[in-house]
């Protein structure tokens, strides 16, 4: 599925931020955010992931980015819960605690497109706005369930499905070939007899019938 420009460029971003910045599980470890000069590094990589002209992110900026990131991944735990109507209070209460408003914005050659900045000019408020604003058009059409969390055993990062069919679970191809490695080795353990091995076990019929 495709979105607009500006709703992938933000989506993208949250999700970045979420996984980047929110503690948890990733691919069957346990996962733990960064700190100090490494967590405003983790920041911009998020940010310049999608916008590459985005400025090296300070520390104090980095500290309330970290607090932002936890509000995203609520609304991505909602979701997948099934607690669409939970999501949507979160993404309101983001949208009304930023000042998001919409604005015409052209840029990089693009056609004039809708933006949504904060009501002060902050990099940390703007991008919360942005992101809030780019999750409520997805909560908002019949693409909110592309929002996930990761199926994976031990792992809890968040994705968007860009798939024609709706049809991703996993956070990443790492995940979901644990999974199906995990599968086949269930499958296939010792003392597991599958339907070719039930009738190999039977019993051969004599040749010699009448």
């Amino acid at each position: 599925m495709d979105f607009t420009s500006h709703t992938s460029t933000v989506v993208t971003v949250a999700v970045r931020l979420v996984n980047a910045l929110t503690p948890g599980h990733q691919r069957g470890r346990p996962y733990l955010p960064p700190g100090g000069s490494a967590l405003a590094a983790a920041v911009t990589a998020a940010l310049r992931a999608r916008r590459p002209d985005v400025r090296q992110v300070t520390p104090g900026e980095a500290g309330e980015f970290r607090a932002v990131a936890a509000q995203l991944r609520a609304v991505f735990d909602a979701v997948a819960a099934g607690r669409t109507d939970d999501a949507a209070r979160l993404v309101n209460e983001m949208l009304a605690s930023t000042g998001a408003r919409p604005r015409l914005d052209r840029h990089d050659g693009e056609s004039w497109h809708l933006h949504f900045h904060s009501a002060e000019d902050s990099l940390v408020t703007s991008w919360a706005a942005g992101c809030a604003t780019g999750l409520a058009v997805v909560l908002g059409s019949e693409a909110h369930e592309r929002l996930g969390v990761c199926a994976a055993p031990r792992c809890d990062r968040a994705y968007v499905d860009t798939s024609r069919n709706a049809s991703r679970r996993f956070c990443s191809t790492s995940c979901q070939n644990r999974v199906k490695a995990a599968s086949f080795r269930a499958a296939h353990r010792p003392g597991r007899r599958g339907a070719s091995g039930a009738a190999a076990a039977q019993p051969k019929k004599s040749s010699a019938s009448a």
